[in-house]
């Protein structure tokens, strides 16, 4: 059983405990001595670790994606905590829940999914709404719908991300529906619903978050217009021209062919998709690099590769 978690390590402190290992590196010192970087993690956060001394020899003893015993002082480097590890060894399976080292949404997986449920239940076309309803009486599509994250490093990336994701379009959607009388507010749900469903097969997420020979070889797009093909062909007397709607939604929601769509968006329902689940995805992976910019000295987050760009936190108090 863990007895301290990342949140509440602090400079000084003597840590003697359990952590997943996120990513090893073997590195060089100045002097030419080698010493082994690590990130490790628990369900509250990441944490860099060093082992300076015997790195060659306690480097053989575990793996990335392992759950490792640790023995170490935090310190402060560069207004970061560290671990400085003087011994590591993998840990036993016994008595080990994966649960504690996993990052996980901060809100209620149970109620996410029940408002998801209910998104549909509003539903008023026929087809669609029996198309919804066919997808979520399969339990394994629930089970890695309401496990799934939403991405590997980007935005939503911890279990239930993918479910927490899926509701803040819809929600959003809900909004712009109202505002824009035009668009059909059952395809936006609908296709709100399956936009990203093809992740629950991308990704694999027992414990580390990793894409999956499939994930790696078709990519979400695809298998979410192979899921929503699959389901349509079990139906009697699918409407062709809704289905061709819903597998367009799918193929062009990251709006641009360098993003990895097929398609760019060209219907109203697919362009506003398409802007709702980009901006969702972009406000949490600000939101998540503020959070984690631990320099509490600074009103600036470090430089976001991805963003190309630092981030404003906002003045310090």
């Amino acid at each position: 059983m863990k007895k301290i978690y990342v949140k509440d390590i602090k400079a000084g402190d003597k840590v003697s405990d359990t952590f997943l290992v996120l990513d090893k590196n073997m590195a060089f010192s100045q002097k030419g001595a080698p010493y082994l970087s690590l990130r490790l993690r628990d369900r509250t956060g990441d944490i860099e670790g060093r082992i300076w001394d015997r790195a060659v020899e306690l480097e053989k003893l575990f793996r990335k994606g392992d759950v490792v015993l640790v023995q170490s002082r935090a310190a402060s480097y560069k207004n970061l905590i560290q671990l400085s590890i003087v011994d590591i060894r993998k840990a036993g399976e016994e008595g080990i829940d994966l649960r504690e080292y996993a990052l996980s949404s901060r809100f209620d997986i149970e109620e996410m999914f029940n408002s998801v449920m209910t998104f549909i239940g509003e539903i008023t076309d026929p087809h669609l709404k029996r198309l919804m309803e066919s997808f979520f009486e399969d339990i394994s599509i629930v089970e890695g719908f309401k496990q799934a994250p939403a991405a590997k490093g980007f935005h939503h990336v911890y279990i239930g991300g993918l479910l927490e994701h899926t509701l803040s379009v819809l929600r959003l959607l809900d909004r712009v529906a109202g505002h824009y009388s035009m668009l059909n507010r059952d395809l936006l749900i609908a296709g709100g619903i399956l936009h990203d469903i093809g992740k629950i097969h991308e990704l694999s997420f027992k414990p580390l978050i990793e894409y999956s020979d499939t994930g790696r070889l078709i990519g979400h797009i695809v298998l979410g217009v192979e899921m929503l093909d699959a389901r349509i062909a079990k139906m009697d007397e699918f409407p062709e021209q809704l289905a061709m709607e819903l597998r367009h939604i799918i193929l062009s929601h990251h709006g641009v062919l360098e993003y990895g769509s097929p398609k760019r968006p060209k219907t109203m329902e697919a362009l506003v998709i398409h802007y709702i689940d980009d901006m969702d995805a972009k406000v949490n992976a600000f939101q998540g690099f503020i959070e984690n910019a631990d320099d509490d000295e600074s009103d600036w987050t470090p430089f976001h590769r991805l963003f190309d760009r630092f981030i404003y936190k906002g003045k310090t108090e």
